[in-house]
């Protein structure tokens, strides 16, 4: 099972269960996780959902072997990405993550739809869109500069770069930082102070939270839909993709011009 969910005490935790590659989503993927999301968002008995992840991952991303695959191109295929992302970012109780281990890609970019995000000591971070010959995703060419400033944003996503866990803390992404083997029971902590809070004021006080970023985040998501999917299987995304397969740098000198 590549997702895992366990309710208890108010609290829905879902973990994503594809440890073998480092978490990475699935289009299915996307699309549980957004149904799973939808029906909570429903459920009276959960007040609290935590995202995490299984093994030394939090989230790898999109897996590349699929992101290359033919068929997506194809005019029947359907990506539940755009379905995920916005029952994420509009999910209308607290929201909290548990960051155990590598976070790339949407494993990033979604802890600025967190309303608390909690990482392990040893956990890393990486937006690896422009080496991927990609642009940023789920809102973040609006969320990221908000939530880091302009400057820490622009220079994570043009360099793509690792980031500690502590210098997510110290750039505003992570809230806390945990001992590895602490870190669930400390989300979960957490999780369940909020969930003994009345759900109808829980659930107002985040629709007004989230009511601030939607126009932003609408045009956002809209702009950086239309780029990625030009960018999508243009020269420089297939390099980079064909180097991660082959083991080897990308080499972009020839594609200056594309």
């Amino acid at each position: 099972m590549a997702i895992n969910v366990d309710i208890s005490h108010r609290v829905q935790t879902i973990t994503l269960n594809r440890p073998e590659a480092l978490n990475a989503f699935t289009n299915d993927m996307y699309l549980a996780v957004g149904e799973i999301l939808e029906k909570a968002a429903e459920d009276d008995a959960i007040s609290v959902v935590i995202l995490t992840g299984a093994g030394r991952a939090f989230c790898a991303g999109t897996d590349l072997n699929q992101m290359a695959d033919t068929s997506r191109q194809q005019d029947d295929y359907v990506a539940h990405f755009p379905y995920f992302i916005k029952q994420f970012a509009f999910f209308p109780k607290p929201l909290l993550a548990a960051v155990n281990g590598l976070g790339i890609g949407i494993g990033l970019t979604l802890l600025p739809h967190c309303d608390m995000v909690y990482m392990a000591s040893n956990a890393r971070l990486r937006a690896p869109f422009v080496p991927l010959g990609l642009t940023v995703e789920a809102g973040n060419s609006y969320l990221l500069p908000k939530a880091i400033g302009w400057a820490q944003a622009s220079e994570l996503l043009y360099t793509g770069r690792w980031i500690e866990a502590s210098e997510a803390q110290a750039m505003g992404l992570a809230y806390r930082i945990s001992d590895p083997e602490d870190l669930l029971e400390e989300v979960t902590a957490k999780a369940r102070e909020i969930a003994a809070m009345p759900l109808v004021s829980l659930m107002t006080t985040k629709r007004l939270l989230v009511s601030h970023k939607e126009t932003g985040f609408e045009s956002a998501v809209q702009a950086e839909t239309q780029a990625f999917a030009q960018l999508t299987d243009a020269p420089a995304n297939r390099e980079a993709i064909a180097a991660f397969m082959e083991k080897r740098e990308p080499d972009f000198g020839s594609l200056m011009n594309d």
